[in-house]
């Protein structure tokens, strides 16, 4: 992953532990997210997607702050976007937002299991980064919303669409009707995010869960990710026949083998991703 240089993000490895680490390191901007900062994000993860040395990604603001904490505050209102844009246009408009929401949808598909670890703001299209990924860690300080109707503009980078499925639709209306901040552990109640964790010890839970995601059997964490992704958009009879594809992929690991021969010698397991 050292071969490629990126503007806006840094990506570091933990080899030991077989995860890697994706910060936005716009701290000046409190990470605001730029059409760049986002394909740089979906470019990371996809060349990760095939290298058996990674088995997990966390995803994060960076922890060099300047100003305050920030998974992200949102998009970064300050760019001027694609100069041949016309704002005239309804075609180029509905088609920025595509390209846009295009960068989200890559991250999602993500194969292998990412963490998004949130500490300060995840605001608007932040919050809307932090829900695209499996598991939402957010330390207590931390602030969740989607202020975007204070702008007279929308949370279209799939904010709409997400929460709700997290959410319902009462409180994702009152959450983007209003605009307003909401606690990380106002979140946490309403089943969000996955980990609520104090201040101080956020750093280590992160390592602890990214550490344990890298030595787990990956292609289980695959065909779970699959099957829960995919399958809950279908009828119950449609999501079952992802599990049974599932089980059938999954049962030619070394892994199964491994994890079972664990369990019958009473021992820990050494699962190889394999």
């Amino acid at each position: 992953m050292s071969e490629k240089q990126f503007e806006h993000i840094k990506v570091e490895l933990d080899s030991d532990n077989n995860y890697a680490v994706v910060s936005i390191n716009r701290p000046d901007k409190l990470n605001a997210l730029h059409n760049i900062t986002l394909k740089e994000i979906a470019d990371a993860l996809e060349s990760m997607a095939f290298k058996k040395s990674v088995r997990c990604v966390v995803l994060r603001g960076t922890k060099d702050y300047t100003k305050k904490p920030a998974f992200s505050a949102g998009a970064d209102l300050s760019s001027r976007g694609d100069q041949e844009l016309d704002p005239k246009n309804l075609m180029d408009q509905s088609n920025a937002m595509y390209v846009r929401q295009k960068y989200y949808d890559i991250i999602e598909r993500f194969p292998k299991p990412l963490i998004a670890a949130v500490d300060g703001y995840a605001l608007g299209g932040g919050f809307e980064l932090a829900l695209v990924c499996d598991i939402i860690i957010a330390s207590k300080r931390s602030t969740f919303g989607f202020p975007e109707i204070k702008r007279g503009i929308a949370p279209f980078n799939g904010g709409t669409q997400r929460l709700i499925r997290n959410l319902g639709k009462i409180r994702t209306k009152t959450v983007i009707f209003f605009g307003e901040h909401y606690s990380a552990e106002e979140m946490y109640n309403w089943g969000v995010i996955s980990f609520l964790v104090d201040d101080d010890k956020f750093e280590e839970f992160i390592y602890q869960k990214a550490s344990w995601l890298g030595n787990a059997p990956t292609k289980s964490l695959f065909v779970i990710k699959k099957a829960i992704d995919y399958g809950s958009q279908t009828p119950l009879n449609i999501g079952l026949q992802f599990e049974y594809l599932g089980y059938g992929i999954n049962s030619q690991s070394k892994d199964v083998i491994e994890g079972v021969t664990a369990f019958l010698q009473k021992r820990e397991p050494k699962f190889t991703g394999e």
